[in-house]
């Protein structure tokens, strides 16, 4: 009887540990792809496994910086829905309409998670999207296609939709003042902390092994002098 009671007890303590166990959720670019590890898989991608498709020396998916992070501090991925070449707003490379790729589309496709990770405005920089004013109310389809408006659209849906989700937003190095100065405004209003990255090596403007492992320190570093 004794035995049978202890055994019980283990399993319902392995329940709860289970159940403590935070699951984490990534918005991201092609900075955190990888191939077969995002959701929806048609994303496009960045990263792969392929060695004839391989952009950097990242080769593989434990060394990218969602993967270190996530196994580092004891969580599990829910979600990845990362993009190759997404913008926040609605306007990418050449003025084309990014819409189907935004932020602002797929931030409803995360999954139930406990954290989530949104890594962009790196493409709204690269790409020279429209900034626009800082608007938080009132926010039409056509505002969509700037920058600021667009951030604003998402963080308020986001935080309303994700309550009680711990949201950050990371901030990619060499980005322009004003997508800088937005981000941390806009990310301010919500309540979002913003996560500024200072130092990251890139291959083709994309972090290499080195930079994948200084993000996540760095990632670790703010979650750890943050901590509640």
């Amino acid at each position: 009887m004794k035995k049978i009671t202890l055994t019980i007890l283990a399993v319902l303590m392995a329940g709860i540990a289970v159940a403590q166990t935070k699951a984490v959720s990534i918005l991201g670019d092609s900075y955190s792809t990888y191939e077969d590890f995002v959701t929806p898989a048609t994303n496009e991608l960045w990263y792969y496994a392929k060695n004839s498709e391989q952009k950097t020396d990242v080769k593989d998916v434990r060394q990218t910086w969602w993967h270190q992070v996530i196994k580092e501090n004891g969580w599990r991925l829910a979600v990845n829905n990362s993009y190759s070449g997404a913008t926040i707003s609605y306007t990418g490379y050449d003025g084309n309409d990014y819409s189907p790729r935004s932020f602002n589309t797929r931030m409803d496709n995360l999954g139930q998670p406990d954290i989530i990770f949104i890594f962009g405005a790196t493409n709204d920089s690269w790409a020279g999207s429209p900034i626009g004013d800082f608007k938080y109310e009132g926010i039409k389809k056509a505002d969509l296609y700037e920058f600021r408006p667009a951030l604003a659209h998402m963080l308020r849906w986001m935080t309303d939709r994700y309550v009680n989700t711990e949201i950050y937003f990371i901030l990619n190095t060499e980005l322009k003042d004003e997508i800088n100065t937005s981000v941390k405004t806009i990310c301010e209003h919500y309540g979002v902390p913003v996560i500024t990255l200072t130092e990251v090596d890139k291959i083709s403007g994309h972090p290499s092994v080195k930079g994948m492992r200084q993000i996540a320190d760095q990632v670790n570093s703010f979650l750890k002098s943050n901590a509640k």
